[in-house]
């Protein structure tokens, strides 16, 4: 059984506390983050290969940066979204690990919207879905986690009329998400629970994590081969309730490799 999970975690070194007690109690094969805003120099590679983790970064100084850890090596990697090579923003990385293909994605957020932000964010959906398109042909299980900055259906957020014009939740953006599960992609989550307003995010602002006022914007996108391997996937909430914690918390699935 392999372990992936998906974290945004809003600063690995604001964070380094919350991100090493969680790996060393829930203990992922795999751990694609995002949001790591530090650079190959920055980043607490050290303390994480004390874990036992092999490490590939595409950092960024103070803002965006992907990354993926493993307990296996990590193979064939690509920085960057194939086909955009021209975008500056580091919000891409994908290696071959584990027995799996994995992509760790930090979408835009595209917020204000309608604007120059959002028509990126349209624009980085597009190069991700062609290059999604390309991955499927390959006979490979594939984990395509990450922060999507997109919240699916009215059943992932507490409130859709306060949402509605939000860049997460535009009609525009939601089609180009759904576009990509129509290529064959399966959300690992929806395979598991059916039941509404789960979570993975919370804002800092105005008591959201007390109330349960969130959305649920990280996914984890399974190619059929990966489908099939499918065992579990939840949300782990534990992270998000600890002082100091990322506004998001870690989402897992488990698959029979």
């Amino acid at each position: 059984m392999v372990k992936i999970a998906t974290w945004n975690v809003n600063s690995i070194r604001a964070r380094l506390p919350r991100v090493l007690e969680w790996l060393e109690s829930f203990r992922p094969d795999v751990a694609l983050l995002q949001e790591i805003k530090a650079t190959d120099q920055t980043f607490p590679r050290m303390e994480i290969e004390d874990l036992g983790y092999n490490v590939e970064i595409h950092g960024q100084k103070n803002f965006n940066g992907v990354a993926i850890l493993s307990k296996s090596p990590i193979e064939d990697v690509i920085r960057g979204l194939p086909g955009n090579e021209a975008d500056e923003q580091a919000r891409y990385i994908e290696g071959f690990t584990a027995g799996v293909r994995v992509a760790s994605i930090y979408l835009p957020n595209g917020n204000p919207a309608p604007g120059e932000k959002f028509d990126y964010k349209i624009g980085w959906m597009e190069y991700l879905c062609e290059h999604m398109r390309e991955r499927l042909t390959l006979d490979e299980a594939i984990v395509f986690g990450g922060d999507y900055n997109i919240i699916p259906s009215d059943d992932d957020v507490h409130d859709p009329e306060a949402w509605a014009g939000d860049a997460l939740f535009r009609p525009e953006a939601r089609n180009r998400y759904r576009r990509m599960i129509y290529l064959g992609l399966t959300d690992a989550f929806r395979v598991i629970h059916s039941e509404p307003h789960r979570y993975s995010f919370w804002d800092y602002q105005g008591g959201a994590w007390q109330k349960d006022f969130g959305v649920r914007i990280d996914h984890l996108l399974l190619s059929p081969q990966a489908a099939d391997l499918l065992e579990d996937c939840n949300i782990d909430r534990e992270p998000r309730g600890r002082p100091k914690a990322s506004d998001h918390t870690p989402v897992w699935c488990a698959l029979r490799i």
